[in-house]
């Protein structure tokens, strides 16, 4: 992007659209979100997004944007622009979503899985500014990450690498979603901590605010309520997301040990829970590291957090 340029910044997810006009500096002009028709035929699916790109351009802060940038989740091709199966997205299936913005906009357009986007926003105007290797987790109701490498996301072989929240610390665990064991996305994005909470309260525990603001009902206890029961001091919650940090911990020590990253930056909600818990991760870290300069990695919250897909096509442009 040249100093005076806009580009247009798409979020695509299972239930919304999300788009944002953003300017050289990183700057979110203005923005607006949709929802998505994912359950429906490629059309449909596609005139969500074009209806979305339609509403922002039509906006009184606009401009001339010179890109479109889309980040959608994987898998994906970044080289082709074709979305392949993604599970929350089943409209598209080897859907060449790229060439079907550029042809409705004619302008450049750049496609990559969501969170390599988030990681190149954030290396490129957040957190991880002035950073060379970054390695970037966003923490939600999965886990996913980038790489950004000098700069450049770094895609491996196929397209298909930083896959981060599939790496495997326990091969005797839990049956992931993508059929693997142990990932830790099956045991440390929200689902787990709501379930590490109700197996809590199976095994008897009674007393605390958990089950209050879940209204006396195990099972309407999600991760949420667990964060926000650590907000009134509660001892159990702080207890469940502290086993779940150092879960964290030892899954960041093995990603320390294979990328040797200069920083690390986490964002999503679930790590903006535990960010209280961001420092006693940092003292955890070198127990599951071999590298003997561990300690020294920061570990950052992420700065755009809602926002991160929006700035994150954007950065793809840049």
């Amino acid at each position: 992007m040249t100093n005076s340029s806009r580009v247009i910044g798409v979020d695509i997810g299972g239930t919304k659209v999300a788009v944002g006009i953003v300017d050289s500096d990183g700057k979110i002009l203005t923005q607006l979100r949709q929802p998505m028709v994912a359950n429906s035929t490629p059309e449909a699916a596609l005139q969500s997004v074009i209806a979305a790109i339609g509403s922002l351009c039509a906006s009184e802060n606009a401009g001339n944007p010179t890109a479109i940038g889309l980040c959608a989740p994987g898998p994906l091709d970044p080289i082709t622009g074709i979305v392949i199966n993604p599970p929350n997205l089943p409209a598209w299936r080897n859907f060449p979503l790229a060439a079907k913005i550029a042809e409705r906009y004619n302008l450049p357009v750049k496609l990559d899985n969501d969170a390599n986007a988030a990681a190149l926003a954030e290396t490129r105007w957040g957190a991880a500014r002035g950073y060379r290797y970054v390695f970037y987790a966003t923490i939600g109701t999965g886990i996913g990450t980038g790489i950004v490498f000098d700069n450049r996301i770094y895609h491996g072989n196929t397209g298909a690498a930083g896959e981060g929240g599939h790496v495997s610390i326990d091969y005797n665990g839990p049956v992931c979603a993508c059929g693997k064991k142990g990932c830790i996305e099956i045991l440390a994005a929200g689902p787990a901590i709501g379930a590490r909470a109700r197996a809590e309260f199976a095994a008897g525990h009674t007393q605390s605010a958990i089950l209050d603001l879940a209204h006396g009902k195990v099972e309407a206890i999600t991760s949420e309520i667990v964060g926000a029961a650590l907000q009134t001091g509660d001892a159990l919650a702080r207890e469940v997301l502290a086993e779940t940090s150092h879960l964290l911990a030892v899954w960041l020590g093995n990603i320390i040990d294979l990328l040797d990253p200069d920083v690390i930056v986490m964002g999503g909600g679930v790590a903006a829970m535990l960010k209280p818990f961001f420092d006693v991760i940092k003292q955890t870290i070198p127990r599951w590291s071999v590298n003997p300069r561990s300690s020294e990695i920061p570990l950052l919250m992420a700065h755009y957090g809602p926002d991160a897909g929006i700035a994150g096509g954007a950065a793809l442009c840049s």
